[in-house]
């Protein structure tokens, strides 16, 4: 806490160490200066100063006048439209009624009445049609519009005013008599901030009551020093500005509020003190520091999180590359020596169950080899290290293949497999990945249908794309397993675990090579109803379209 001289405060403004405090005292003995008169000079820059005050004050009046008018039209137009939806449906009488008691359901709108001709908009109306009762015609209340634009008018012509006068040179370090205090009285109390007007001898000039409540005064002839005091009891100033003899200084104090205190010099040493409460915007500099630095703290942890989980992913795509490579090796030779035991190329086994348990080495072998290679392969392309080619294909022919390549098999399972309208769609992309994109959702499809089911294969061409449709009458899927095949190696529940289903990466692989080929897959499934999968692609350009 500081005082009022530890601070550097005197009548020539808060000097922060700059020189000891003085202190105001009358000049008579005991007795209060008695009120002497209160002479003006007129200079240059008070004659400047008073014609721009005035100037900015005809424009804001300008200004707002414009601005009023023109928030009545709008407030106007919105009640037209919302009576005129109402009128549209009414008979004449009933609409009569209606714009009779308008004027007590909306504020503001003085008449409102029905016109046969069109009629032009004013200043304070507004004219909306009407169906079928021809038109509307609206108009405000101007006194209210003009009360509001004279009392802004008063305050900006009454602070230009102040503005003028606080620019005036004075001849002597005198109080102004009392007509004059009244007149900056009156003019210092249309300012919504503290002010205060303090002589060259520190005597108060005049304050307004922001001011006053500020300091608590109860006697206006308080000193500046004593105003200082009361200012900065229980607290301590902080010095934000200082140019030309402008100051911008910070009062924190006990309570934590904060005062902004800007003085201006008036001249022959007079000062203006302004006061305004920044104790709010303070808290909330303060509550967007700590947001911003929050802010950053979780984005840098973000980055480290999403870098951790690249590394991750990184680590188990290579790790998963590796195994496949590594375990493919040992089942070649494995699938190698079976088939060799299986023809007895060497000579016969003995005993006939050789031969089976043979059989079954080399079956379970290629069914490990296959999963293998699939695992590689999504391993490979979600790790970006399989190149898809880009060549134009012609979706009819892509599906026409997978139809001849399953027609058998959806045959044998007593399936109805079925191939809807050509599309006349050609994509760019690689051929084989989208054939084994449709391939593996077409297999998945046949594989959980049962028999006396249906498959359809479909696909809607765009302007901007093409969708291929797959959907089943199948076990199909509740939400919980919908949301795990989002995540590979997922196989379910008991329903969907069968012989040979392998390591449930069809849908994982379809996936990624959709969205290699810049499309998208989306499924949408209800168990005992069937399963839709739907897979958009982009469409090739105009002259690839005709190559192809």
């Amino acid at each position: 806490m500081r005082s009022a001289e530890a601070s550097g405060a005197s009548v020539t403004g808060f000097g922060a160490g700059k020189g000891e405090a003085v202190s105001c005292r009358p000049t008579s003995k005991g007795r209060p200066p008695t009120a002497w008169p209160f002479r003006m000079s007129f200079t240059p820059v008070t004659i400047a100063v008073a014609l721009t005050s005035m100037v900015a004050a005809t424009l804001f009046v300008i200004h707002d006048t414009a601005r009023t008018f023109e928030d009545a039209r709008h407030e106007l137009s919105i009640v037209g439209h919302v009576l005129a939806s109402e009128l549209a449906g009414m008979t004449p009488e009933a609409a009569t009624a209606a714009l009779a008691a308008s004027s007590q359901r909306f504020a503001g709108l003085a008449r409102a009445s029905l016109l046969t001709s069109p009629a032009v908009a004013g200043p304070t109306s507004q004219v909306v049609p009407v169906a079928p009762h021809g038109v509307l015609a609206l108009e405000t209340e101007q006194s209210r519009a003009w009360a509001g634009i004279g009392q802004r008018g008063a305050v900006a012509f009454a602070m230009a005013g102040l503005l003028a006068l606080l620019t005036m040179r004075r001849r002597r370090d005198d109080m102004p008599d009392m007509v004059q205090r009244h007149n900056y009285r009156t003019l210092a109390a249309a300012i919504p901030m503290g002010v205060a007007c303090w002589t060259k001898g520190g005597q108060l000039i005049v304050c307004n009551e922001q001011y006053r409540s500020r300091l608590d005064l109860t006697n206006l002839r308080t000193t500046y020093q004593e105003a200082v005091k009361r200012l900065t009891m229980g607290g301590y100033i902080k010095l934000v500005s200082e140019d030309d003899g402008n100051k911008v200084l910070e009062l924190h104090r006990e309570d934590g509020s904060c005062l902004l205190i800007d003085e201006r010099p008036l001249g022959d040493g007079a000062i203006m003190t302004l006061i305004s409460d920044v104790t709010e915007a303070k808290k909330t500099d303060t509550m967007l520091h700590a947001i911003r630095q929050e802010q950053r703290l979780l984005a840098r942890r973000y980055h480290e999180e999403k870098l951790k989980a690249e590394a991750a992913s990184r680590s188990k795509t290579n790790f998963l590359a590796h195994l496949s490579h590594d375990i493919r090796t040992p089942l070649n030779h494995i699938i190698g020596f079976a088939e060799l035991m299986r023809h007895q190329t060497y000579g016969p086994l003995g005993d006939a169950r050789y031969s089976d348990y043979v059989q079954s080495i080399k079956a379970s072998g290629e069914h490990l080899l296959a999963s293998f290679a699939t695992i590689l392969d999504l391993a490979e392309l979600e790790s970006g290290q399989k190149a898809l080619r880009s060549d134009p294909v012609v979706i009819d022919e892509l599906l026409d293949s997978v139809i001849q390549r399953f027609r058998a098999q959806a045959s044998r399972a007593g399936i109805v497999f079925v191939l809807g309208e050509p599309s006349g769609a050609v994509v760019r992309g690689d051929r084989l990945g989208l054939s084994r994109m449709v391939a593996n959702i077409v297999e998945n499809a046949l594989r959980f249908t049962p028999s006396g089911g249906r498959v359809t294969l479909n696909a809607y061409a765009a302007r901007d794309g093409v969708v291929v449709e797959i959907t089943d009458t199948g076990l199909g899927m509740s939400e919980e397993r919908l949301a795990s095949l989002s995540q590979p190696f997922a196989l379910g529940d008991s329903t969907f675990t069968r012989e040979g289903i392998g390591p449930g990466l069809g849908i994982s692989i379809a996936r990624a090579i959709a969205e290699l080929s810049g499309g998208n897959l989306a499924i949408d499934s209800s168990p005992t109803l069937g399963t839709t999968v739907a897979i958009s692609l982009p469409l090739a350009a105009l002259d690839q379209v005709q190559a192809a």
